[in-house]
């Protein structure tokens, strides 16, 4: 890893004391780890469901924000300044998200005497308005793709103009919120309707516009720094076009697609852009790049992005500690010339949510959690054991960044290192991202920001089919040693005593997901166990419990296994970076296991798959639905989900309405078969 001499700042610029951030979770945590290099105190603040958050155990002091709905905790710019006034606070951190990209916010803090650790608010109204930033590019030389502006009516009238497929976008939008393709003019008016509501909801302004869709281009960032002294640097690219609906999942550093040339001119683009708003901060231009490597201006993030760690592995420059020094006034202490992009970096974002059913998000209790530790990898989390996800914010848990000497040293490490990482108790996408990095067109990088839409199929197939085809006798292995061996000893008691002395053999049946094995037990120990598998012999020998990790071998063959126990009972055994449910069938469990979601009921009920918010309702009592036709729309961790109609049928009860909270046991709708009414 490369490190950028970051002495010489100027003597004579403020010194920040005590830094207040207002945000949450890993960036909250990721920010108080540059305070603490250069002796910043920090502040936290929290929203009553955070009060036992990592951030806030690790902060020099953190401030309560309350309870209530999400807009009177963290993007409360009233409150934070408050708490910043009356703990002293010289500065504040907005972090991604929230109010990191919000003038007025910036502004309230000039006016409080706080300084803001971001750009100013004029350079953050401009370039936030996609629209308006556009037209500023377009002043600077920068290309851009053909687009259109105006009302739904104007937009739905001149779409002619534009060839189709075209993109629809929320002028105020971000992070990947906001987006939508679309493929046919019938479809547009919809479309843009949808965007609007959902941009009014995200980001307080419901303004769109429509632009040409540029067929399988790359995503590619450009890092900024630039300080108030007019010096402006870029950092290099961030390839990020493995995206699941628009939103990032794997970033990469450097892109594997730029030639040299490419790259420099769009480093050079970035810089000629910031130096023309007289921009200050750190910030990312965004680009499009297509087929023959020309490139087209998409917009600017005026904060620290959320994949800048593979940046800062690359160059070895702290970005956040450079935000600060930038906000205190000193001159950057590097020139470009000094910038090296040195071995690969991989950025692979964690999610609470479940591949299987189109990605539903997944809050929930993780019983248990362990990060992979290695050399050369780095997860931002804010997660340090037990915890509850809530379905109040995103849905990223973590972020895990690996790197290499080349990319395909980088994609090896994080792959083993996301075949180590345990979190049971809730779905993430590991398995997804895993599936990812091991696909052919990933490997060859033959991607685009449709490798997802692409190749999702494929990938959710082929992790099927390595579940069909896994080592059964391992995991069965790894279970038995758990529940014959280890929680024997725990519990003071042989099994034997447990199923008593006259039994010359042990046979049970142990449930695997949905189905279920027969094992009969040859033989016992305090570290052994011979059973046979579907008339096959195996001999598990434990040879070291550490925490949950179990190091055993199979006939003689060295095996790892990570194993928990659920609430119900049941054991979670995590090997060859798949997880498993197993349960004793002649065991009584604590509970009856039930799944996280509810579907569709046989007698016509819907029930909320996931704790929510409903935001629109579309049907009423009476009326006749179709298969696909969406019933309701749910918002839950930050994104809408649509529920549909399984088949054609009429509305019988419509028992929730627009705002109201539901959780997985609401009976939202009731359908009655068309016969029947």
């Amino acid at each position: 890893m490369t490190n950028v001499n970051q002495t010489g700042f100027n003597s004579r610029a403020m010194k920040i004391n005590k830094l207040l951030i207002a945000n949450r979770g890993e960036i909250a945590m990721r920010i108080i780890r540059s305070l603490k290099k250069m002796n910043i105190q920090s502040v936290a603040v929290y929203a009553d469901n955070d009060l036992n958050s990592a951030h806030v155990a690790m902060a020099d002091q953190a401030f309560s924000l309350g309870g209530g709905a999400l807009k009177d905790t963290y993007p409360n710019a009233g409150k934070l300044i408050k708490i910043a006034q009356h703990c002293g606070a010289d500065a504040i951190h907005p972090g991604y998200g929230f109010l990191s990209e919000n003038a007025g916010f910036s502004q309230a803090c000039a006016d409080a005497g706080i300084v803001f650790v971001g750009p100013d608010p004029g350079n953050i109204r401009l370039m936030g308005n996609k629209v308006a930033a556009r037209e500023t590019a377009k002043t600077f030389g920068l290309p851009v793709t053909a687009g259109l502006t105006g009302s739904t009516e104007t937009l739905v009238a001149n779409a002619a103009t534009l060839t189709f497929p075209v993109l629809v976008k929320a002028a105020a939008g971000g992070g990947g919120k906001g987006m939508r393709i679309v493929h046919s003019a019938d479809a547009l008016q919809q479309v843009i309707e949808t965007t609007s509501r959902e941009a009014l909801n995200y980001f307080g302004d419901g303004t769109v516009y429509i632009e040409t869709f540029i067929e399988e281009p790359r995503h590619i960032e450009i890092q900024v720094l630039a300080d108030k002294h007019g010096n402006v640097l870029h950092l290099f690219e961030r390839e990020c076009s493995i995206q699941r609906r628009y939103q990032k999942i794997i970033e990469e550093s450097p892109s594997p697609t730029l030639t040299a040339d490419v790259r420099q001119a769009m480093g050079e683009a970035a810089v000629k852009l910031c130096q023309g708003i007289g921009y200050r901060n750190a910030g990312t231009i965004e680009f499009l790049v297509d087929k023959n490597m020309h490139y087209y201006f998409l917009e600017m993030n005026t904060r620290v992005q959320v994949e800048h760690p593979v940046t800062e592995f690359v160059t070895g420059i702290d970005l956040v500690e450079q935000q600060i020094r930038i906000a205190e006034g000193n001159v950057l202490p590097f020139s470009q010339s000094d910038i090296r992009q040195n071995g690969h970096a991989i950025e692979c974002r964690v999610y609470a949510e479940d591949p299987a059913k189109q990605f539903m998000p997944s809050p929930g209790a993780i019983h248990c959690y362990k990060e992979p530790k290695t050399p050369n990898l780095r997860i931002d989390s804010s997660i340090t054991g037990n915890t509850v996800v809530s379905g109040a914010y995103d849905p990223m848990i973590s972020k895990l960044i690996a790197f290499g000497e080349t990319r395909e040293a980088a994609t090896t490490l994080a792959l083993q290192s996301l075949g180590e990482y345990a979190i049971h108790g809730i779905e993430t996408n590991l398995s997804y991202l895993i599936g990812i990095l091991q696909h052919p067109a990933f490997i060859k990088n033959e991607i685009s920001t449709g490798f997802c839409d692409t190749f999702t199929e494929e990938i959710l197939e082929n992790a099927k089919k390595k579940r069909r085809q896994a080592n059964f006798g391992r995991v069965i292995s790894a279970f038995l040693l758990q529940n014959l061996c280890i929680e024997a000893k725990e519990n003071g008691a042989s099994i034997w005593h447990q199923i008593g002395y006259w039994r010359h053999l042990m046979q049970f049946d142990v449930a695997l997901d949905d189905s279920v094995f027969q094992i009969v037990i040859d033989e016992y120990s305090k570290n052994s166990v011979s059973f046979v598998l579907q008339g096959l012999a195996y001999k598990a020998c434990l040879t070291a419990v550490d925490d949950g990790r179990l190091s055993f071998t199979v006939n003689e063959q060295a095996a790892l296994a990570i194993v928990s126990e659920t609430d119900s009972g049941s054991l979670i055994v995590q090997t060859d970076r798949q997880l498993f449910k197993l349960r004793r069938t002649d065991q009584l469990n604590h509970q009856a296991d039930h799944g996280q979601f509810s579907d569709e009921a046989g007698d016509g009920s819907l029930f909320a798959p996931m704790p929510g918010k409903v935001i629109k309702v579309n049907v009423k009592p009476g009326m006749r639905v179709e298969r696909g036709s969406i019933l309701l729309v749910v918002e839950a961790m930050k994104m809408e989900n649509n529920l549909v109609a399984s088949a054609a049928a009429i509305v019988d009860t419509v028992n929730v309405k627009e705002g109201e909270m539901v959780d997985t046991k609401t009976q939202l709708v009731h359908l009655k078969d068309i016969e029947e009414s």
